[in-house]
């Protein structure tokens, strides 16, 4: 009897714990994804050298994520920007990272966040689709596809 307490016990006890705390977390990370739909790109006319790029990013995550760059093998820089209204006149500034909630959303829209596009190391056309990656915080990378628009 008291052999099977035990083997009872030691069957509870293998369970109630992980194999490793480093599994867990695996498991529970393996579920979890950053999503960037809908991109697009403004084309601006006469050749200037800069567009801008618009998105949906979803952090289906349980965890906040935190985008802190982002490149294009189409253009020599990329950086993450915002446009504010302060007494009435548009500002835009450059914005070291985009937080995104827990299982939130950020909008990269016009007037609003967004991505400069600076320096296309060549024309774009209507309707191109254009590589850009994301860098978030803890180091994985995200690729996504923008589409390049007409104004």
């Amino acid at each position: 009897m008291k052999n099977i307490a035990i083997a009872a016990l030691s069957v509870v006890l293998a369970a109630s714990f992980p194999a490793s705390a480093g599994q867990r977390t695996q498991t529970v990370e393996a579920d979890c994804q950053i999503v960037i739909a809908d991109g697009w790109i403004r084309l601006l006319p006469g050749g200037m050298p800069m567009h801008a790029g618009f998105a949906r990013i979803e952090n289906h995550c349980s965890k906040a994520v935190e985008i802190v760059a982002a490149t294009s093998p189409v253009y020599a820089e990329v950086e993450l920007h915002e446009t504010t209204r302060v007494q009435g006149v548009s500002r835009m500034r450059q914005i070291p990272a985009l937080p995104i909630a827990a299982r939130g959303q950020a909008r990269l829209q016009p007037g609003g966040l967004h991505l400069m596009l600076m320096r296309p190391q060549r024309p774009l056309q209507a309707g191109e689709q254009v590589d850009i990656h994301f860098r978030l915080a803890d180091g994985r990378q995200i690729a996504a596809k923008f589409e390049a628009r007409e104004p």
